[in-house]
């Protein structure tokens, strides 16, 4: 879960998103480099799959037949939306549906794209297919895209003008207009496995587009390298390629055949040294957001407020931050202490009104509250719970008498007749039946003895003897 890492914002895919082409420049694309130029670049470009038998995870959606096989493969014609993780692919499957098709390759980033650069490439697009030639139109964060930005693509999808492929990192059905999501497939890609991982690692330790087998790697440096890249090949190969420059620099071992030997102390340093490379351009932003949500978790208030401080310095987004704190202050901690949410929402709201640098007062404050509160998972378990069951088909017809009553024929159907009114009670609390039949007596909030909720688990045990005393009498 997104949450429970410290993860879940949005940003580049696989590897950084590729340059396009002129707009002017009408010419198919080839195979090959494909649509993101030569063998230059950061590892992780370099090591980009080219074709379909180098793509590594995702095998849910790559089986014989699937949509997603049909457009990579060449045979395929409808739009995309292809939602998950960064480093997991979703860059990459654009490039090789590009070179699959034969067409142009046009690529846009919500991050600096308006309605202007949209309706420019479809336009370009337009006169291309009059030509007999596709235009493959990849979108990057296609999240951050406004309402109208998105409209601005519909008709354009629609009539295949473009062939669209969207990346995201959030859920489409939140964040994609109804009218592209119907018109699109919507795929979503899982984070890629520890053994997926280290087949991309030792893909590019030996392949001549890679290191070329001029370093060896020790293994626990490459279980070390497998862990903090969290499922995202771009972090790990980042992390291998640094921590190959340090291996090549120094006094380590030697591999079998005399080379440079990557061992743990290289990828130890290495990461320290990448975050102050890499800090300002984003490529640590998952790492620090998550040691922050982690120390907050953990109750280490010191270890907080240094994670904090690091994002504020390399010039995060604080709302980015506020809107963390805000999601864990129910995640973490919850009932425990009620007034966690409100100190977060406060900050969130200081940002909003005040801004930087004041602001970072406010957010100093709310980690501090939720690093030092008590802690309870209640929460998280209780909806997860609840909607477990109702993804097993436990959603059974809501009581007669707590239906809606307000209209013509509702008491002639049974609705709304013997509901008794909690507040005509004493203590305002009736023995009456609320969930549907399959759920009586199912029990999803289990309140833990930390702060609050303390006096909560007390009252709770009250309330549900009183409220299911009905049941008992049946």
């Amino acid at each position: 879960m997104a949450g429970r890492d410290g993860v879940g914002e949005p940003q580049d895919a696989l590897f950084d998103a590729p340059t396009p082409p002129s707009r002017h420049d009408l010419a198919p694309v080839t195979a090959g480099a494909g649509a993101f130029g030569p063998d230059t670049g950061p590892l992780a470009v370099r090591m980009r799959p080219r074709s379909l038998d180098e793509i590594v995870g995702q095998q849910h959606l790559l089986a014989a037949g699937s949509p997603l096989r049909r457009l990579i493969e060449g045979s395929g014609a409808a739009s995309v939306l292809l939602y998950g993780p960064p480093g997991t692919g979703k860059t990459t499957m654009a490039s090789l549906i590009s070179t699959a098709t034969g067409g142009r390759f046009e690529a846009l980033s919500a991050l600096s794209s308006g309605v202007k650069e949209v309706r420019a490439v479809i336009e370009v697009a337009r006169r291309a297919l009059i030509d007999g030639r596709q235009t493959v139109l990849f979108i990057d964060e296609v999240h951050r895209f406004s309402k109208t930005q998105q409209d601005a693509l519909l008709d354009a999808v629609e009539n295949r003008i473009v062939l669209l492929v969207a990346a995201t990192t959030e859920n489409p059905s939140f964040s994609v207009v109804s009218p592209l999501l119907s018109r699109s497939l919507v795929l979503q890609l899982h984070p890629l496995t520890d053994d997926d991982l280290r087949e991309v690692l030792h893909r590019a330790v030996t392949d001549d587009r890679g290191l070329g087998g001029t370093v060896d790697i020790a293994d626990d440096a490459l279980d070390h390298i497998v862990a903090l890249a969290g499922g995202d090949a771009r972090r790990g190969l980042t992390a291998l390629e640094v921590a190959a420059g340090a291996a090549r620099g120094g006094d380590e071992e030697t591999g079998g055949e005399g080379i440079p030997r990557i061992e743990l102390a290289d990828v130890e340093s290495a990461m320290d040294r990448a975050a102050v490379r890499y800090d300002r351009d984003g490529d640590q932003h998952y790492d620090v957001i998550s040691a922050f949500i982690k120390s907050i978790r953990g109750s280490d208030v010191d270890a907080a407020v240094h994670y904090l401080a690091r994002m504020i310095t390399a010039g995060e987004d604080p709302r980015f931050i506020a809107r963390r704190l805000m999601v864990h202050a129910s995640e973490d901690i919850g009932m425990a202490d009620p007034t966690a949410l409100q100190t977060a929402v406060a900050a969130a709201q200081v940002v909003a009104l005040v801004g930087m640098p004041e602001a970072k007062l406010a957010l100093t404050q709310a980690t501090i509250h939720l690093a030092t509160a008590p802690k309870s998972g209640a929460v998280v378990s209780a909806i997860g719970a609840a909607m477990g069951d109702i993804a097993a088909g436990k959603a059974g017809a809501v009581p007669p008498h707590l239906r809606d009553g307000h209209y013509a024929g509702a008491a002639s159907l049974g609705n709304a007749q013997g509901y008794r009114y909690p507040h005509d009670a004493p203590g305002g609390v009736v023995a009456q039946q609320y969930p549907p039949d399959d759920l009586v007596g199912t029990e999803y909030y289990a309140p833990t003895d930390h702060g609050h909720e303390r006096e909560i688990s007390a009252r709770v045990g009250r309330l549900r003897s009183i409220v299911g005393a009905w049941n008992a009498k049946r």
